[in-house]
Order: structure tokens, then C-alpha cells, then sequence
């Protein structure tokens, strides 16, 4: 005898591969690795202090106007 196969469940394993599929296609072509974000966000933050650093006045100044 056959075995009994549920089609609402085999159809949404089905969607869940293609998505898997597509997922791991997207991470490969747009993704970062954890340390490239690491690096990217310790520059940002290095970069924002430097020009912090160089502010002729406090923002509180402006906040006043």
C-alpha cells in the first residue's frame, strides 16, 4: 500500500524549500557577515566621534535658538 500524504502540509513544505531556496540566494548576493556589520558600525561610530570632536559649539547652543 501506499503511504498516505497530507497535501496541505506537502504543498506548504514545498513553499518553505522554495523560500529557503530564495533566502540563502539573497544572503549570498546582498548579505554581510557578522564581522564586515562589526566593522562597518566601528567606523561609523569612530567616524561620528571625530566629527563630534571638531563642533566649534555645543548642540545645546543651537537647541536654545
Amino acid at each position: 500500500m501506499s503511504q498516505i500524504i497530507n497535501l496541505r502540509r506537502a504543498r506548504k513544505e514545498k513553499q518553505r524549500m522554495k523560500n529557503r531556496e530564495q533566502a540563502t540566494e539573497n544572503a549570498v548576493k546582498f548579505g554581510q557577515t557578522k564581522a564586515e556589520k562589526l566593522l562597518i558600525a566601528t567606523r561609523e561610530a569612530k567616524m561620528r566621534e571625530i566629527l563630534d570632536q571638531h563642533r566649534l559649539t555645543p548642540d545645546s547652543e543651537y537647541d536654545a535658538e
